[in-house]
């Protein structure tokens, strides 16, 4: 158990040696900072002239007012830390906050972009919902109507079919009616023909009893 804990121990050293070395610092608000082979101004200078905001690699951070770098270049030495920032200078925050609102501009141009094409997609669709909307309309009127001309297609041939019927049986009264006055015809000139035959029998039979009724004169004796 203490093994392990030695071995998190160290674990933990080498991790904050290596977060240590890891650290970046910047050259403050100074024209030129020059790298030393030492912490003192003693030391020769081994890489002069390195411009303010150039980003250090720290090294080591003594107590001394040194602190032992690498440069951009690749060259390790000692720098005067009163002339280190923890943060990037005035200028380099101002270039990076321009160019983050530039990058802020451009995404605020693309999302405008996008936001326009999304509301033309929805007015499209906004406008496609109505035309449809409204062939719907126009679709349910249409078959209704086609309903209604069925509807009274079909009243039509019921009431064809009724007059059908009514006619055809107009048509057999008419037959009855046609034969029973035929009959009443037939049965006048059989009515005629016997009152003729009647008056012809009378005048016949008047002829034969009128002489009858007539007085007969008596037979003259001198004839």
């Amino acid at each position: 158990m203490t093994l392990f804990r030695l071995a998190i121990s160290v674990l933990f050293a080498v991790s904050s040696i290596a977060v240590a070395q890891a650290k970046t610092v910047w050259v403050d608000d100074q024209l030129y900072l020059p790298v030393r082979s030492g912490a003192g101004t003693q030391y020769r200078i081994i890489e002069n002239a390195v411009p303010s905001g150039t980003p250090l690699e720290v090294l080591d951070a003594s107590d001394s007012a040194y602190t032992r770098v690498r440069t951009p270049k690749g060259t390790e030495g000692w720098v005067s830390s009163q002339y280190l920032s923890e943060t990037p200078i005035a200028a380099d925050r101002l270039r990076t906050a321009n160019q983050q609102l530039e990058n802020t501009r451009a995404e605020l141009a693309q999302v405008t972009e996008q936001l326009t094409q999304v509301t033309n997609e929805r007015d499209a669709l906004e406008n496609s919902e109505s035309t449809l909307s409204n062939r719907s309309q126009e679709l349910q009127e249409e078959l209704q109507r086609i309903k209604s001309i069925a509807s009274d297609s079909i009243n039509l041939a019921r009431r064809n079919r009724e007059l059908l019927e009514e006619n055809q049986k107009i048509r057999n009264d008419l037959e009855v009616l046609t034969a029973e006055n035929e009959r009443l015809e037939a049965s006048k000139e059989y009515d005629f023909m016997l009152l003729g035959a009647g008056l012809v029998l009378g005048g016949v039979m008047l002829a034969l009893i009128i002489p009858m009724l007539k007085p007969t004169r008596k037979t003259d004796n001198w004839a």
